[in-house]
């Protein structure tokens, strides 16, 4: 059976990720000096990024990352 979520179930989280990453970035991301200096706007959008494409695409990370053998 399809396990996709649908157009208004895609646009939902996009927009709560929308809304998590704008209060993210406002108190720990770019020029708030959080993270000790070491970048905290960046890992954010890297992150926000990976869940968009992860919503967009409906990849399971997860599943992904178990598939590739590990040494």
């Amino acid at each position: 059976m399809d396990r996709r979520s649908g157009c208004l179930g895609g646009l939902f989280r996009l927009f709560l990720l929308d809304v998590l990453f704008n209060w993210l970035q406002r108190n720990v991301g770019f020029g708030r000096g959080g993270c000790g200096g070491c970048g905290c706007g960046f890992i954010l959008v890297i992150i926000f990024l990976i869940l968009v494409f992860s919503v967009l695409f409906n990849t399971d990370w997860f599943r992904l990352f178990s598939a590739i053998p590990m040494g």
